[in-house]
């Protein structure tokens, strides 16, 4: 992650509390070797209920928790996955199951078909969609699953949209949480994944033998949308702001400190020959 992004997040976590009197209880705890209940039962992209435990078939899995109407994150955490995806030899269904559950009970399959749909057309490899599994469910699966990973998000009453960070989390195929892979970068006003394709490779082989991995520093990028009644916008676009503010504070710094050096370095010969 760049040290901009490592600033952007920095002041993010100084948001005053009065604005956000929530803002401390969203986030993700890391909980590894938890349990995921393999017994919770939801629906997946056609409408069919099972078990979460029935997904796994003996296989790791990349878990990531979204809702489908989030006009924010959501859709970069997605994006940034499959691009990593995309840039492994490991393949999903083969390899490894890819698991997308909505944290919002409100969801749909029908939403959910075309969530996994386009997912599966920007991975790009024939035969693979049996590898994606998007899931909607009700409020107590949801909640005792997002509990056994350590997701921590809150529905804001004024908007009915969710706070929640971004992330991906990395099961064995017994169902135990493995590895936590944090965010999204922020650079320049462009979403790119903060997790390499190199790092959760590495992630789901370890996570195939059954191994679990060491905390990892969180730097959370958090989401909630604007709010008109308030004129308060969403975090995630404040962050894009002072992202945008440091890489010209930075890019000018360079310039200055390089046309100083330049002006020192010319005076150089001058200061010899005196």
């Amino acid at each position: 992650m760049s040290g901009i992004s490592c600033l952007v997040l920095g002041l993010l976590a100084q948001v005053p509390a009065p604005a956000i009197p929530w803002v401390g209880e969203v986030r993700i705890d890391q909980k590894l070797d938890a349990q995921v209940p393999l017994d919770l039962r939801f629906l997946d992209a056609e409408g069919r209920e099972g078990p979460f435990g029935g997904l796994l078939r003996g296989k790791p899995a990349v878990l990531a928790l979204v809702y489908h109407r989030c006009p924010l994150l959501c859709s970069q955490v997605q994006r940034g996955l499959v691009t990593a995806l995309r840039a492994m030899s490991l393949e999903a269904g083969r390899d490894f199951e890819v698991i997308v559950a909505s944290i919002d009970p409100a969801d749909t399959p029908a939403e959910s078909r075309a969530a996994k749909e386009a997912q599966v057309r920007s991975y790009g490899r024939p035969g693979t969609e049996g590898g994606f599994h998007f899931l909607t469910g009700e409020q107590a699966a949801i909640s005792a699953l997002a509990d056994s990973v350590g997701f921590r998000y809150r529905r804001d009453p004024a908007t009915g949209q969710y706070a929640h960070a971004g992330g991906i989390i990395v099961l064995t195929p017994a169902g135990r949480v493995s590895r936590y892979i944090y965010g999204i970068d922020y650079a320049l006003g462009e979403a790119r994944a903060a997790y390499s394709p190199r790092d959760l490779r590495f992630a789901l082989v370890e996570a195939a033998s059954g191994k679990i991995g060491s905390p990892v520093d969180q730097l959370l990028l958090l989401c909630w949308s604007y709010d008109p009644a308030t004129g308060r916008y969403a975090i995630v676009i404040d962050v894009l702001r002072v992202a945008a503010v440091a890489t010209v504070i930075g890019l000018l710094a360079l310039i200055l400190f390089l046309s100083r050096r330049s002006r020192t370095g010319a005076r150089a010969p001058r200061g010899a020959e005196a």
